[in-house]
């Protein structure tokens, strides 16, 4: 009776946080973002770029942070400790807390690592609100979003994703558009 209750409990705060996670994901729509993947010095933890500046993973991190999870000192601490499992695409011998948690690649290693890594597949049901999904573009530039609560037009079993592809947060019925590489719940 214990464990069951338990699971109860534990499904039941599985589900607020993930609605939690929507909800600011939602708020982020608000928000009037140039696109800039730049390079900026930011602080350490809870930095953030100008807030009217931003890229795909911004709108995952400014939405993690609204919900408590400051994605910026979680990746870092994690990338002191395990630089080797991380991509080494940049050419860094080391992290750097200004823009480790802004690269798509990393935060995919971080969701795999610490999250739950989730099947890739065709079939909507498989994409619940709250769900974190990477993709790679057509010119194989990577991108990420979060699964939303608002239903496609199209086909309603489908939810929108929230995401930055270049004029700021928005919500689109994408999910299907680009080969998506990576699809985690955390």
């Amino acid at each position: 009776m214990k464990t069951l209750l338990f699971i109860a409990l534990m499904t039941s705060s599985f589900a607020y946080a993930q609605t939690t996670l929507v909800e600011a994901a939602k708020e982020r729509l608000k928000h009037f973002v140039v696109y800039d993947g730049a390079y900026h010095s930011i602080a350490y933890p809870n930095g953030d770029v100008d807030k009217n500046r931003g890229v795909c993973s911004d709108v995952v991190i400014r939405s993690y942070r609204t919900v408590g999870k400051d994605l910026q000192q979680l990746v870092h601490e994690d990338m002191k400790v395990n630089f080797d499992t991380y991509p080494k695409i940049w050419g860094l011998k080391k992290p750097d807390s200004n823009i480790d948690h802004r690269r798509v690649p990393n935060l995919e290693t971080f969701f795999k690592r610490h999250g739950k890594t989730l099947i890739i597949s065709n079939n909507s049901k498989d994409y619940q609100p709250g769900d974190i999904v990477s993709w790679r573009l057509d010119n194989n530039l990577p991108h990420i979003g979060i699964v939303s609560d608002e239903p496609s037009e199209s086909n309603p079993k489908r939810y929108k994703i929230i995401h930055n592809i270049g004029l700021g947060p928005q919500l689109n019925d994408m999910l299907f558009d680009f080969k998506i590489v990576g699809h985690y719940r955390y």
